[in-house]
């Protein structure tokens, strides 16, 4: 499954989006902070993950289920709110924190 898109469309101007990732998702990336290009006029967060997939494709089957639904264990934040699969239409701006993160577990 792909759910990229591409953001080299022409005409279709880039927003450049910033990306947290948090544990496994990090280590998975390779990175802890991720910046995007999102190919869209008016990105949604759905737009947002989709380029972070397009980067780092090995985070795929870690953040959407087979049926292409985010991961309900995630937590996806939006400057420090939380989002889940039914938001992924908000639309985001750049400057926009965005967070991605598994659960925590502590000892």
């Amino acid at each position: 499954m792909n759910r990229g898109h591409n953001s080299h469309e022409r005409g279709v101007l880039s927003s450049r989006m910033h990306w947290k990732l948090f544990a496994d998702l990090a280590e998975i990336a390779g990175d802890n902070e991720i910046t995007v290009e999102v190919g869209r006029t008016e990105p949604t967060i759905e737009d947002a993950l989709a380029a972070l997939v397009d980067v780092s494709p090995r985070l795929e089957s870690r953040i959407y289920t087979d049926d292409g639904d985010l991961e309900s264990h995630l937590t996806l934040l939006r400057n420090g709110e939380a989002v889940d699969d039914r938001g992924l239409a908000t639309p985001i701006e750049p400057g926009d924190e965005l967070a991605l993160f598994p659960p925590v577990s502590g000892g």
